[in-house]
């Protein structure tokens, strides 16, 4: 892994295109990884479920998460890490074709009306983009200098939390309203056509993706890697404690946000509007990225970086003045303070060195467990 990163110092080259194309990946992930925000009400209403029973949506995908980066833990461990063997570029094709196989799923899921299919089509979905934590932010890291890295990796997910940020009100106006019955109510086949056209829109990706001539970051002529030895650095035991409490925390709040506020003793919301609030959470995640992908470009200068610091803050405490409701400012910026560290604390326990992947595999298994928060 250190002959990887020592080939992006020493080369120079320029690696605009491949970091622009990885970053549409970004976006479409994030915006289907949101849609289960929507997905738990409409599927709460059109089964009949309880709180508990509905949250099984969240433990399915991320239960995906756990099990398959546990997998890949377990094969690297014995094998060698799979991502050096068949490149950064095949990993990211693979996690692709598994998610878009997740989302036609959801058609026969539809058809039959069937809960349980739903759920077993969300962990297929979730293993794929289980494949494309594991590949996809390894390789943002590599694309560019060393220092630079947790910058990139903001970057990258300011635009992943911006698909995010649009989710709940184009997905939400598909599945609560364009899609809906007549009378209003919720239809089982209101997923079938918009998770068609997130399958195809992965599909093109990919096409995109294959296309374009991406840098090969294989290690040619060392040694696998085997056995436990990323579990020797401490500073990934806290980074996977660290992980923990961020995620599980940011998932618990955006997965019950249209909920809490369906609730007559708090607004009274229908689904439709309280949908636009999740957008507002998901902005604020959105704007604190940006905010970290500049705070730690060293080429801006620190008069330039305040100036967009008190922009940003500015439109912020603006926004949420519009709503005078104290929850609605936590709901903003909440994320926008804390999403930040994600990636920097992502990009400490991934610059290990040769157990960088293990590392990443590590930290997609401490990003499951924010499920267990959600409930």
């Amino acid at each position: 892994m250190n002959v990887m990163i020592n080939d992006v110092k020493t080369t120079g080259r320029n690696y605009t295109v491949p970091l622009i194309t990885i970053t549409l990946l970004f976006f479409m992930w994030g915006f289907i990884t949101c849609m289960n925000d929507i997905l738990i009400p409409y599927l709460k209403q059109l089964f009949s479920l309880s709180f508990f029973e509905s949250m099984l949506v969240q433990f399915c995908f991320f239960g995906a998460y756990f099990i398959g980066s546990l997998i890949y833990f377990l094969i690297s461990t014995t094998q060698g890490d799979p991502i050096d063997k068949v490149g950064y570029k095949k990993g990211i094709l693979f996690g692709i074709f598994l998610a878009a196989l997740g989302c036609v799923l959801f058609y026969p899921a539809a058809s039959f009306a069937s809960y349980g299919l739903f759920l077993g089509a969300l962990f297929i979905l979730g293993l794929g983009f289980t494949v494309l934590q594991i590949t996809a932010n390894a390789y943002v890291s590599l694309l560019g200098p060393e220092d630079s890295a947790s910058s990139r990796l903001n970057m990258t997910q300011a635009f992943n939390a911006f698909g995010t940020t649009i989710a709940p009100v184009l997905g939400g106006h598909l599945i609560f309203e364009l899609f809906s019955l007549p009378d209003g109510s919720f239809s089982a086949a209101a997923t079938k056509i918009p998770y068609l056209i997130f399958a195809g829109i992965l599909l093109l990706v990919a096409l995109l993706i294959s296309r374009v001539k991406l840098p090969d970051f294989q290690v040619k002529g060392e040694e696998i890697v085997k056995g436990f030895g990323a579990l020797k650095h401490n500073h990934l035991i806290f980074g996977v404690v660290a992980m923990f409490c961020y995620v599980g925390g940011e998932v618990a709040v955006g997965s019950f946000i249209i909920s809490f506020l369906e609730q007559p003793q708090v607004m009274n919301l229908s689904e439709v509007v309280s949908k636009n609030y999740l957008s507002l959470y998901w902005g604020g995640a959105m704007i604190g990225r940006f905010l970290g992908a500049i705070s730690l470009n060293h080429s801006l200068s620190q008069g330039k970086k305040s100036i967009v610091y008190a922009g940003s803050s500015s439109g912020c405490v603006f926004g949420d003045l519009q709503y005078c409701r104290s929850y609605f400012c936590t709901d903003q910026l909440l994320p926008c303070i804390y999403c930040i560290k994600f990636y920097c604390i992502f990009y400490r326990k991934s610059s290990s060195g040769k157990n960088a992947i293990h590392l990443c595999g590590s930290e997609c298994r401490s990003v499951n467990f924010r499920y267990v928060k959600s409930w």
